[in-house]
């Protein structure tokens, strides 16, 4: 395994840390590849009661690190599709796990980053937070995006997130329902843990069923946010619009 993704387990809770801290987490393919790994690893690890998903440095994950997509070839559906199962499998690692996930959120979270931390089934957030859907802003459609937030935000703000690309900050993000609990400036993992480890104490049995049922009720609505990304980003990334968004975006960072 790389330092990219770090695991670690204390007692009944397990820990699982972007660790890219210069590029504010922003992952690749084969950072999420190792965090499937570990997520699936759990699964049916009785041992461990809670999992707390976070990330090093001033970020919990920026997104997709857009110098590995800039140069996506317009014309190369299959790697486009393969690009997209490969959330949609780290996104059902994260829900198909019994454990009750903490996302301990540090940072900036923004685009599939964003995204990830809704998959916890609880959020703790860093006074510094910012979240977002930034996605438009560099061309990209967000259609997993609508999926993740439209049940914690319904239409008005889930139009507001994916069509602006505003990022908020914790409090708003707190008031929205976005964060559920907000840490002191630096404490957020501290807080993350006493909550696992209270958490950890509750009958298994009950938070397997009640996440199952918990499941169950966006399932269906999940796959169809899938195959839908699929279409559209093989449309979008067919016109070369977001390879040179992305490809400006970088150029004005350098």
């Amino acid at each position: 395994m790389s330092q990219d993704v770090l695991f670690e387990q204390t007692g009944p809770t397990a820990i699982i840390t972007l660790n890219r801290p210069d590029k504010l987490n922003a992952w690749t393919e084969a950072m999420r590849s190792e965090l499937i790994d570990y997520l699936e690893g759990l699964k049916g690890n009785d041992e461990v009661r809670t999992v707390i998903l976070t990330g090093s440095g001033r970020a919990f994950c920026a997104g997709q690190d857009l110098a590995e997509t800039a140069s996506m070839n317009p014309e190369d559906h299959e790697s486009a599709e393969a690009w997209i199962d490969g959330f949609d499998r780290l996104y059902r690692a994260v829900r198909n796990l019994d454990q009750i996930t903490i996302a301990a959120v540090n940072g900036v979270a923004a685009g599939s980053g964003f995204q990830y931390s809704l998959l916890a089934d609880l959020r703790v957030g860093d006074p510094k937070v910012r979240m977002g859907q930034p996605e438009v802003l560099s061309g990209i459609p967000s259609i997993t995006g609508i999926w993740a937030m439209w049940s914690i935000l319904g239409k008005s703000k889930t139009s507001q997130f994916v069509l602006t690309g505003e990022l908020v900050d914790a409090a708003e993000a707190q008031r929205l329902g976005l964060l559920n609990y907000l840490a002191d400036d630096g404490g957020v993992l501290a807080y993350a843990k006493d909550l696992a480890a209270r958490l950890s104490l509750l009958p298994p049995g009950a938070v397997r069923l009640t996440k199952n049922r918990l499941r169950s009720l966006e399932d269906d609505d999940l796959s169809d946010a899938m195959a839908e990304a699929k279409r559209v980003h093989r449309e979008a990334y067919g016109t070369g619009e977001p390879q040179r968004e992305m490809a400006r975006f970088l150029a004005g960072r350098r």
